[in-house]
């Protein structure tokens, strides 16, 4: 998130939702997740949301979490926000499209501009969508189609959007995502390194690049706090989930590593991206 000339901009709120027991089981097992431990994975979530708000001074909206919605904390799918303007996503699976209806009405509580999908062709995962404060790249993968990232080019008009094929069952965010400003760091997987050379074709903006060896660890959040004159930082996974990846982290010097766990929810599908929404405006109050 971000704006022209300021890469990705300053950060003000952060939505999270709260963990169900019923990602734990019952719905969660019927939908072939396996086993969670529903203790571990609301401290990870806990954890998560303070750093958000002590850490990282953003003001911390806490949705609660929601029995019907098993998948419910991984909001990130739900909504693509840039400025002031929220895009609610048309996720692939149709169980999960009622996740979207909470989303929409916090936003809305915040001030931003709702743009619907109203194209029953399209489907879009937040987490297909990687913006990195110049231009918008869209993962083509199982959740989200064609006319999913059309109609982002359409709603965002002020910026280039590319599309770029994903070739494993990951979404884009859990390849590739933004290690500062001007840097894409990317797992060592053949699915991660394709994306990062496919958008190194499609863009007119020299990024630099750092591999890490897990794809997981590039899912990751680059925020700039709202408080002038503090660094930014990166969100990031610890060295608990992926030890081997540590190392290569500590190259982004310009950047206060935030380092949280998820290892929890990962077993859930959840990428550390998907589990929280940033806005980088000041909403209307």
């Amino acid at each position: 998130m971000g704006t022209p000339g300021e890469g990705l901009g300053r950060c003000s709120h952060a939505l999270i939702r709260g963990v169900p027991e019923s990602l734990a089981s019952g719905e969660g097992a019927a939908a072939g997740l396996p086993a969670l431990d529903l203790a571990k994975a609301q401290r990870e979530h806990g954890v998560l949301g303070g750093k958000l708000r002590q850490r990282l001074g953003l003001q911390l909206v806490e949705l609660p979490p929601e029995e019907l919605l098993p998948l419910g904390p991984l909001l990130g799918d739900t909504a693509v926000i840039q400025g002031d303007t929220a895009l609610i996503t048309r996720p692939w699976s149709p169980a999960r499209r009622p996740e979207v209806d909470g989303i929409r009405k916090a936003l809305q509580d915040l001030g931003l501009r709702i743009v619907e999908m109203g194209d029953e062709n399209a489907t879009l995962d937040g987490t297909d969508v990687l913006f990195t404060g110049r231009e918008f790249f869209v993962g083509l993968s199982k959740w989200t189609n064609h006319r999913g990232a059309e109609i982002v080019a359409d709603t965002f008009r002020d910026f280039a959007v590319s599309t770029v094929p994903v070739t494993s069952s990951s979404h884009l965010r859990g390849l590739c995502g933004m290690g500062g400003p001007r840097t894409v760091v990317a797992g060592s997987s053949e699915a991660a390194q394709k994306a990062v050379r496919a958008m190194a074709v499609l863009t007119d903006h020299p990024y630099a690049s750092l591999t890490l060896p897990d794809d997981a660890a590039a899912d990751c959040l680059f925020l700039r706090p709202g408080q002038p004159g503090l660094p930014p930082f990166l969100l990031h996974r610890g060295g608990g989930d992926l030890p081997n990846s540590q190392e290569a982290l500590q190259k982004l010097s310009d950047v206060t590593l935030v380092p949280v766990s998820c290892s929890e929810l990962e077993k859930a599908g959840a990428g550390l991206s998907s589990l929280c929404l940033v806005l980088s405006t000041r909403p209307h109050n």
